[in-house]
């Protein structure tokens, strides 16, 4: 059982990662072994799961079939295995994706508690200010802001961070404060990895709105660079309150027209379509939305 269990864990990976080498990677498996494997789930099952050849291993309509099929089963397994213990006990491998800010600032100085809870849950924080692939990357759950593109997906809002404008003493020094959003166009802006700004963004107090637009000078790929750059000096930064509450707490940074502030942008944590929602992803969601429910706005 167990051997086929693996087997079927493999089968999972190869189809997403499109790959036998970097599946038998993830699973500590050779690429050789992984092929063979496979080779012998396809015998058993009767049927050719994969097209190879030299660039890519992809699902044939029969393999495209017994993925969704083996999937629900997986879960179902990993479900069973959790309710049979009767203990809140949570084993095995869970993958979590996140922005590279949001998991070094909010996530990785409160997990502790939690792993000590579940000394046999294995915890992979996949970080990346680029937006992970859930399915490709065998992510069990990722924490995602802003606006959900329509998806399959399933999610559970984590809460809603407050958006601000933020800049240095010594940049307000050389450059003046800016009074009211129509102010903003003679500031610089330090753009963020989406390229996003205010530039679009609607500011409103008292029923009136206005637009503010400012100049983007310098782009940089990574959240974290974006604040040290704003601590520097090299402009006005756009971000969340989660990404900048150590910067605002010591006075490096000074948040900008509070009272023209922004809608807030929510978080969710967003669970991989077709498959139900591991148990250890739920709990550490259930056990993020209660840590965090103190500076959400």
């Amino acid at each position: 059982m167990n051997d086929k269990l693996s087997t079927l864990q493999l089968f999972v990976r190869v189809a997403y990662t499109s790959s036998f080498t970097k599946a038998g990677r993830e699973l500590g498996l050779s690429q050789p072994s992984a092929s063979r494997r496979i080779s012998e789930l396809e015998e058993e099952v009767g049927a050719a799961l994969f097209v190879r050849s030299t660039r890519a291993v992809t699902l044939t309509d029969a393999g495209a079939d017994y993925l969704t099929r083996v999937e629900t089963i997986l879960s179902a397994l990993d479900e069973a295995d959790h309710i049979a213990r009767g203990t809140a006990e949570l084993r095995g491998h869970l993958r979590v994706a996140m922005s590279t800010s949001f998991g070094v600032r909010e996530v990785i100085p409160r997990i502790g508690p939690f792993m000590s809870a579940h000394p046999a849950l294995h915890v992979d924080l996949r970080m990346a200010d680029g937006r992970q692939d859930l399915i490709a990357e065998g992510v069990d759950v990722a924490f995602r802001f802003g606006q959900l593109k329509d998806s399959n997906a399933t999610a559970t809002m984590l809460g809603r961070c407050a958006r601000m404008l933020v800049a240095s003493p010594d940049y307000l020094a050389r450059t003046g404060t800016p009074v009211e959003p129509g102010d903003l166009a003679d500031h610089t802006f330090i753009m963020a990895p989406s390229g996003a700004d205010v530039r679009g963004w609607t500011f409103e107090k008292g029923g009136r709105q206005i637009v503010g637009r400012g100049e983007g000078r310098l782009t940089i790929s990574m959240n974290e660079g974006t604040m040290a750059a704003a601590v520097a000096g090299l402009g006005i930064l756009a971000t969340g309150f989660w990404a900048c509450r150590a910067e605002l707490s010591d006075g490096r940074l000074i948040p900008l027209l509070s009272d023209w502030a922004p809608k807030p942008i929510e978080v969710h944590a967003v669970y991989p379509a077709a498959r139900a929602a591991r148990p250890g992803a739920r709990a550490l969601v259930a056990y993020l939305v209660n840590e965090l429910k103190a500076i959400s706005v």
